[in-house]
């Protein structure tokens, strides 16, 4: 999916105010609009800073935008998602264009899906054809007709439902072998329980589609989709990291001086012995190839990784004090 920087499209910075957004935008509107630019690029060019206004200047959309980047934006915010609520008919108006606009008919049109269809045109925003078509139900009409012509069907009532996202708690067990999870989505007062499958690997981060279970369409369209985001619970004795996972064994300060042998429990219940070479240090890390976490929709997997704890005594007896102190004499 391409990366879209509202940002570079308006020419502002990040830390641009709202007032220096709108403002930024007035002059890009007054550039690009189709009706005073003969450019045959300017109607995609006016599209596009007028979708960057739409995130930007809406303070909620911004800081998603701001969270989760392009891309994550994207997931969440369908085209319809990005206008709705924002009435280019009253923005365009306040920047001084006058009435031609076809009032709030248009801005509900813009609203419920952008530019829908190549009919955004030059001249189409005034004249005969398109106050007279919008003088009938605006949420019927095409786009098309704001030119003239019919190109490009839009219909309001296809315009689905708004995503949702549900976070839901795993342990490593159920994320190692997969599990199935009731969950239930309450919305307007009204709850819905469904039965989820989840597959194996769904690390921190990870998450699965349910097609229309999200927000129903005001319009009467189709209903958006419900995203399941996985949330790893703590595990007592193994750390997750991504689809490694990593767990500490304490060994005698002789063990790691001489070297040993470990017995290890991997998190599937597959019992390991592994070599602990001489002169292991503190928090030193084996790596167990292929025995951490499956890699969610692949038949991989991550590793377990051995942190060494070496344990050192707070206290010795005299029979190890005096041993150690006959070590020390060596220059041990």
């Amino acid at each position: 999916m391409a990366e879209t920087d509202y940002y570079k499209i308006l020419g502002v910075n990040k830390n641009a105010t709202p007032q220096e957004i709108k403002k930024a935008y007035h002059k890009l509107a007054i550039k690009y609009h189709p009706d005073k630019n003969d450019d045959k690029n300017a109607e995609e060019k006016f599209k596009e800073i007028s979708e960057a206004y739409a995130v930007l200047s809406d303070k909620d959309k911004r800081q998603q935008y701001d969270t989760y980047g392009s891309a994550g934006f994207q997931q969440r915010y369908s085209k319809e998602d990005i206008f709705r609520n924002f009435d280019i008919s009253d923005i365009l108006r306040e920047f001084g264009f006058g009435q031609s606009f076809g009032g709030s008919g248009f801005g509900r049109s813009f609203t419920n899906g952008g530019f829908a269809g190549s009919g955004f045109s030059k001249g189409g925003f005034a004249g005969s054809n398109f106050s007279s078509s919008m003088g009938r139900n605006p949420f019927e009409q095409t786009m098309g007709g704001m030119g003239g012509s019919c190109r490009g069907n839009h219909n309001v009532h296809n315009t689905k439902g708004s995503d949702i996202e549900y976070e839901i708690a795993l342990t490593l067990d159920e994320i190692i072998n997969g599990c199935q999870k009731t969950v239930t989505i309450n919305q307007g007062g009204n709850s819905e329980t469904i039965t989820v499958k989840i597959p194996k690997g769904m690390t921190t981060g990870k998450k699965i589609r349910v097609q229309g279970k999200g927000e129903p369409s005001p319009y009467g369209g189709p209903r958006g989709n419900l995203f399941i985001k996985s949330k790893p619970l703590p595990d007592p004795k193994f750390d997750i990291e991504g689809n490694d996972i990593s767990t500490i064994k304490e060994i005698k300060l002789t063990d790691a001086l001489l070297g040993t042998k470990v017995d290890i429990s991997t998190p599937s219940g597959k019992e390991m012995t592994i070599s602990i070479p001489p002169g292991t240090k503190h928090k030193a890390k084996l790596r167990l190839a292929q025995q951490g976490i499956p890699q969610m929709n692949t038949d991989g997997y991550g590793d377990l990784f051995v942190v060494i704890h070496v344990n050192i005594p707070k206290e010795l007896d005299n029979k190890q004090k005096k041993l150690v102190e006959k070590l020390a004499e060596t220059g041990l």
